[in-house]
């Protein structure tokens, strides 16, 4: 079993108990007790564990969806500078999608001040409120609501997304990683980003610096599906690295 397998099994058994012991991995993939800990200390620097005497614990965050109010609250001043980093790449009477994010939220209230005639396509009901006041048209997915995050989600949604095909796509994400690519905390919502992405000519990734080197519950996509991370600072240079081979432009 190569390391990345070895450590995606560990993965499960934390979602399924919350904690591991070392002593007990060993013996079940038959490696040393150093080859578990230097596993567990690679899994903590992606903020997955944290590592404790003997073993290691869940990171809450890996899992915990967020409400609303907490994710607009969190890195605002970082949220405000990718959004207006993003206008170069959004034209007047353009088509967008956009996930249920307050990284996307903060773009697209920047955009609605700049550009004219957007067409936007969203299952937030947050961004369907408040940029039909802007002026431009809004399209919700409808869908059932899941009020803690304000976003629509189901077969109603993920129908309604297929109907169209537009210019670009706008996302955030949980976490990126080496290992894992773009990953996110809830799963109905990450089904309907990835149906959002086949249904856009152009995928825009909207991460602030703290995403880097974390991973969420689910796997988003690779980065190879994304065109253009629009981030708050310049990535380190292993990243811009990775992120030119898949591909990826980086705005920062």
């Amino acid at each position: 079993m190569l390391g990345f397998e070895r450590r995606e099994r560990i993965i499960e058994f934390l979602r399924r108990d919350q904690k591991v012991f070392v002593a007990a991995l060993s013996s079940l993939f038959e490696v040393t007790e150093e080859t578990i800990r230097r596993d567990l200390e690679k899994l903590e620097k992606e903020g997955i564990v944290t590592r404790t005497y003997g073993g290691a614990v869940l990171n809450v965050h890996t899992n915990e969806d967020l409400s609303y109010q907490t994710r607009h609250t969190t890195n605002l001043p970082e949220k405000n500078d990718i959004a207006r980093k993003l206008a170069r790449l959004v034209s007047d009477g353009d088509t967008l999608m956009a996930d249920p994010s307050s990284t996307v939220f903060e773009a697209l209230r920047e955009l609605g001040g700049t550009k004219k005639n957007l067409t936007v396509i969203t299952n937030s009901s947050i961004i369907f409120a408040e940029y039909a006041k802007l002026g431009h048209t809004v399209i919700s997915t409808g869908g059932t609501l899941r009020p803690h995050s304000n976003s629509l989600v189901g077969a109603v949604a993920n129908e309604t997304v297929s109907k169209y095909v537009v210019d670009t796509a706008l996302f955030s994400c949980k976490g990126l990683s080496a290992e894992y690519g773009v990953t996110d905390s809830n799963e109905p919502e990450s089904e309907l980003k990835k149906r959002m992405l086949k249904q856009a000519r152009k995928t825009v990734l909207l991460a602030d610096h703290t995403k880097f080197d974390k991973v969420a519950f689910v796997k988003l996509f690779d980065f190879g599906a994304v065109d253009y991370l629009v981030t708050d600072r310049r990535p380190s240079d292993e990243w811009m690295e990775r992120l030119e081979k898949s591909g990826v432009e980086v705005i920062c």
